[in-house]
């Protein structure tokens, strides 16, 4: 009777524990971001905000959409490309406006103290539809870079659709998706190795990232996700070391300070 009534709480204690490991994978991986855009509408300042990042992970969460209605894989996993599709699209909805807002008030500065009316015209906008390299995902709209995405998506959704039947193009795709998103520590670990400082690295977030990562392989390995989400999940730890290490590595034995200060952003976070 007692093994019976233990076995009628284990359950649903297992089915909690269940739901609450599928939530923490799905929202877990865009809470780095929040403390993030937070800041950024506090002091309207997007400088310390690589928009690269949203292109990374935008297009990873995209490419891994793609692979599930090649090989159906956890539920958890689809929707948490859902939900940090929509976060990336938000983070750059808020870096979009106020990098616009900011650099006007500077125009305006600019044309007010300028004596010739003539020089106060203001530079052509920057548009998706232009196809300037140089201005590549730095767009005055974020239109431009909702066409962007959207066009992507139709691309790789038509490739996919023609070529589904085929096991290589499917692995390969779900393998190019989960490897774009591994890589996304790796500007970070060369910046600090070119720099040979961590200078302006928070190590609060590289924690983050590690606690996050390896929460997420061991949740790949304990629920049979497919090999690419394990392999890569586990480079993404490696990643994550490697950036501690160099932290710990350089501040032990720091540099001078180069003449001008390295950029505070991480390619990864920020």
């Amino acid at each position: 009777m007692d093994a019976e009534g233990l076995g009628w709480l284990l359950v649903p204690l297992q089915q909690l524990v269940s739901w609450g490991a599928a939530g923490a994978m799905v929202f877990g991986g865009v809470v780095p971001y929040i403390p993030q855009y937070r800041d950024i509408r506090r002091t309207q300042n997007a400088e310390g905000f690589s928009t690269y990042v949203c292109l990374v992970l935008l297009v990873a969460n995209i490419l891994r959409i793609l692979f599930w209605f090649g090989r159906r894989f956890e539920a958890p996993l689809l929707w948490q490309s859902v939900v940090m599709i929509l976060t990336m699209l938000l983070m750059l909805k808020l870096c979009t406006e106020v990098r616009v807002a900011n650099e006007l008030n500077l125009k305006r500065r600019v044309f007010a103290a300028a004596d010739n009316k003539d020089e106060a015209r203001a530079p052509p906008r920057r548009s998706y539809l232009d196809l300037d390299p140089q201005h590549f995902w730095h767009w005055d709209s974020f239109g431009d870079y909702v066409q962007c995405v959207l066009a992507f998506t139709g691309v790789a959704g038509c490739v996919t659709y023609l070529s589904i039947d085929s096991a290589l193009f499917v692995e390969s795709l779900g393998f190019l998706a989960v490897l774009t998103e591994a890589m996304l520590g790796m500007p970070q670990l060369c910046r600090n190795h070119r720099h040979q400082s961590t200078e302006g690295m928070s190590i609060k977030m590289v924690l983050m990232w590690t606690s996050g990562d390896t929460f997420k392989t061991v949740y790949f390995l304990l629920n049979g996700a497919p090999l690419q989400f394990s392999a890569c999940g586990l480079l993404q730890v490696l990643v994550d070391l490697a950036i501690l290490g160099q932290a710990y590595v350089f501040t032990r034995h720091p540099l001078k300070p180069a003449p001008h200060a390295a950029h505070p952003a991480s390619a990864k976070a920020l």
